[in-house]
């Protein structure tokens, strides 16, 4: 069964830094696409950032690029984002997700986490 775990969420000032990790378990994930989404309130939820696990392949949403970094380490099976120069815009629960392909470009992931909420205060 495949789990995927959330934690690094907090409060921050707008221009500081959260590093949010997601621990995956349940199934090897050498095939599969990672990404982080987010939902603010009252707003659909968006996509982030996706890595490939093997490709070590990258993309972000225009509204990060910059400022985020999605990170994965094989050997504790975990998916990092460091979000730099945060802005009260980016306030929002986010979520771990994973596709089981090994580059995926869509939305349609196939389990998602719980989330962690990230209030950035201006």
């Amino acid at each position: 069964q495949v789990q995927l775990v959330e934690s690094g969420g907090g409060l921050v000032q707008a221009g500081g830094s959260l590093r949010l990790s997601c621990a995956a378990s349940g199934r090897s994930f050498s095939t599969s696409t990672m990404g982080w989404f987010r939902r603010a309130p009252g707003r659909e939820r968006e996509f982030v950032a996706a890595i490939s696990w093997s490709l070590n392949s990258k993309r972000y949403a225009d509204s990060v690029k910059g400022r985020f970094t999605i990170s994965r380490y094989i050997a504790s099976n975990t998916v990092d984002l460091q979000m730099n120069n945060l802005k009260p815009e980016d306030t929002a629960v986010y979520y771990c997700a994973t596709k089981h392909l090994t580059w995926y470009v869509g939305y349609d992931y196939d389990y998602w986490g719980q989330g962690t909420q990230v209030t950035v205060s201006s």
